[in-house]
């Protein structure tokens, strides 16, 4: 009689073969990156094939402007243009670093601004490094001690 019990509390706690498929989905994600085309490197040099525009998904509404780019390692990227404005057409030269649009799907990588023939942002003055932008005359947020003027 036990025996017959005990028998139906295991056939109650097994899964079936479609939850054992499901469950082994959850598998651990060895060597995984987010950006394969740069191959372990924090940026890689490209040239730009087609500079286009794209449109956000659902909740956003936008032309966000992306660029085609062959890189030196042979592969095809989609790459998004940061800031406002810019100078960059078919064959410059651009560095292209990790980063995704969030609103853009295929899009996960970031081009450089102001390295190479990519222009910089001009009249920028906070993240100046994202941007390229070289620190504007007599703009300092802070000065050091020994640096100011002694006033008399």
């Amino acid at each position: 009689m036990t025996n017959v019990y005990f028998l139906k509390i295991l056939c109650v706690s097994m899964a079936t073969l479609k939850q054992a498929i499901i469950r082994k989905k959850n598998y651990k994600t060895i060597n995984f990156t987010r950006t394969p085309a740069l191959q372990k490197r924090p940026q890689i040099k490209g040239i730009v094939s087609k500079v286009t525009t794209m449109s956000p998904k659902k909740p956003n509404s936008a032309s966000r402007h992306v660029a085609k780019i062959k890189l030196t390692n042979e592969i095809n990227i989609t790459a998004r243009v940061p800031g406002i404005g810019y100078v960059c057409s078919k064959y410059n030269r651009v560095l292209v670093s990790g980063g995704r649009a969030n609103d853009l799907p295929g899009v996960g990588y970031s081009l450089v601004r102001g390295v190479y023939d990519f222009s910089p942002v001009i009249f920028k003055r906070k993240r100046r490094s994202i941007y390229g932008t070289a620190r504007p005359d007599n703009y300092t947020k802070h000065v050091r001690r020994c640096f100011r003027s002694q006033k008399s």
